[in-house]
């Protein structure tokens, strides 16, 4: 039967599952605390990025970590925009980060944008959405009663449109009680139904000051909001989610006030009408062309050498470290076994052999000296003793008392006459000197 099963190797299952995470997650933004921060000699970031809940391995090369103004260390909470991959050789799903900033302001900007996207995606910011103003007579103006922007409100009206009138739904502006305040008014002056149009306004300030104009719940009710709506929160460059739903934005208090005074042209409503138009076309464009961009980096991500060369780069701090570790051990063992060898070494050392045998060699040189004198001195006594008796059975002694020996020609002590003949040479020694004589006759 033909086996018709897809087999994967590891390593072709952790090499399609890393292109399917660059794929779907070409870039996200996260936000965590920093723990287990390192920086080996390659000059790239390792560090693990967690919350109350979870935590995921993250790398950052040196190629994106030199632009960090951040003093980076355990504990920091930081804001992240990051690639999804997975570091195939040990199948660990990981992060590479590509801009790290502290938390903070940071955050506050990041929760804007989502929400921003959010709400875009919804349609609550489409021109279609948007009411025209009609002729004001009566203006709703939510703010704190005793706030910079009312005074300036009041201010532009008084001077362009006396006879306008303004009604006041307080409420905080800042602060965590703000948007449920905000809301509050909201929906009074809906309920009343009292007003031509509804100014939501307050002075300039810094992201967190701003915050509670970027609530969802208090943007989605000035979208259903019946009546036109207008904003002017902050200064000129200042923009929160509320800009983006109200009717018509204006950049500060006073312009807002000029926008629905009575003496207004027909062409600088219009004008604004077709600004928003543009710019939210303009938006749309952006959006669209970003949406393109990332579907052509999610194609051309799994093609970039600049992600092999990371992963690489990733993988040789791997294997580097591996290595270092490696060697350390193997110097360590080297290290106690050349201890050991020369412990024993040491121990069976040649020059401690040779002074223990020199000693030895020194004590048994000592005891041959004085064997050998002790020889000597007993064989000159035995010499002597032999000698003494040697002279006692010498035959010159015998000769020395006058006594002569006589030998034959061939030097044969002659004991008896028969062993001569006649005319036989016969040598006598006497105990000085000797003779020779010839045998005449024998008697």
């Amino acid at each position: 039967m033909q086996d018709n099963r897809d087999i994967f190797t590891v390593s072709r299952l952790n090499r399609e599952v890393r292109v399917l995470l660059e794929t779907r997650f070409p870039s996200v933004w996260l936000v965590g605390e920093i723990s287990n921060f390192s920086r080996p000699g390659s000059g790239h970031w390792y560090f693990t990025l967690k919350d109350e809940g979870a935590q995921i391995s993250c790398a950052m090369f040196r190629g994106n970590n030199q632009r960090v103004q951040t003093a980076v260390e355990n504990g920091l909470q930081v804001i992240v925009r990051a690639r999804i991959s997975l570091y195939e050789p040990r199948g660990n799903y990981q992060l590479i980060v590509e801009h790290l900033e502290p938390a903070g302001a940071g955050l506050l900007q990041q929760q804007f944008e989502v929400l921003k996207s959010k709400l875009a995606a919804e349609g609550l910011f489409a021109a279609e959405r948007k009411k025209a103003l009609p002729m004001i007579r009566t203006l709703g103006v939510i703010t704190s009663a005793s706030g910079a922007a009312l005074r300036d409100v009041v201010a532009v009206l008084k001077h362009r449109d006396p006879a306008m009138k303004v009604i006041v739904y307080p409420a905080q502006v800042q602060g965590t009680d703000a948007p449920a305040q905000l809301r509050q008014a909201l929906a009074t002056a809906v309920r009343r139904n009292e007003v031509d149009a509804i100014l939501l306004t307050r002075g300039g300030g810094s992201i967190e000051d701003l915050w509670a104009f970027n609530d969802e719940a208090l943007a989605r009710d000035v979208a259903d909001c019946p009546l036109p709506t207008l904003s002017a929160v902050g200064h000129e460059i200042d923009f929160t989610i509320l800009d983006f739903v109200a009717d018509i934005r204006a950049a500060t208090p006073s312009q807002a006030a000029e926008l629905v005074s009575q003496d207004r042209h027909h062409l600088a409503q219009q004008l604004m009408v077709l600004r928003q138009r543009v710019w939210r076309a303009w938006q749309q464009q952006l959006r669209n062309a970003q949406q393109q961009s990332q579907y052509l980096r999610a194609r051309l991500a799994p093609l970039n050498p600049r992600f092999r060369i990371e992963r690489q780069a990733q993988q040789l701090d791997d294997l580097t470290s591996r290595l270092i570790r490696s060697m350390l051990i193997r110097m360590q063992s080297e290290t106690r076994q050349i201890g050991q060898l020369q412990h024993r070494l040491q121990q069976q050392h040649p020059a401690r052999w040779l002074a223990e045998e020199q000693i030895l060699a020194q004590k048994r040189m000592a005891r041959l000296h004085q064997a050998g004198a002790r020889f000597v001195t007993e064989q000159r006594k035995r010499f002597v003793s032999l000698q003494q008796a040697l002279q006692l059975v010498s035959p010159l002694n015998v000769l020395a008392r006058g006594y002569s020996m006589t030998f034959d020609e061939q030097g044969k002590l002659l004991r008896d006459e028969a062993q001569i003949e006649t005319g036989d040479l016969l040598t006598t020694r006497f105990a000085k000197g000797s003779v020779t004589s010839q045998v005449i006759k024998k008697t």
